[in-house]
């Protein structure tokens, strides 16, 4: 247990050094104003591709039954 506390204090003492941290250089400022990508981007897309396939089968449905309801009349 000692030893473990001894190996802490050591590593903060060593992480602690008096020097200064090395400058980063700053990124460019983004000149777009995309939208970034996420996970979900691609189910939405699935979602949206199922109701509008959704609507044309509605439609084609509608138009069927309305040739037969002029048929049977």
């Amino acid at each position: 247990m000692k030893t473990l506390l001894l190996l802490i204090c050591a590593g903060l003492l060593a992480a602690c050094s008096g020097k200064a941290p090395t400058p980063q250089s700053t990124p460019p400022p983004a000149t777009n104003t995309a939208r970034v990508a996420t996970p979900w981007d691609a189910m939405k897309a699935d979602e949206q591709r199922a109701k509008d396939v959704r609507k044309v089968v509605d439609k084609q449905a509608e138009a069927q039954r309305k040739a037969i309801d002029a048929q049977t009349q």
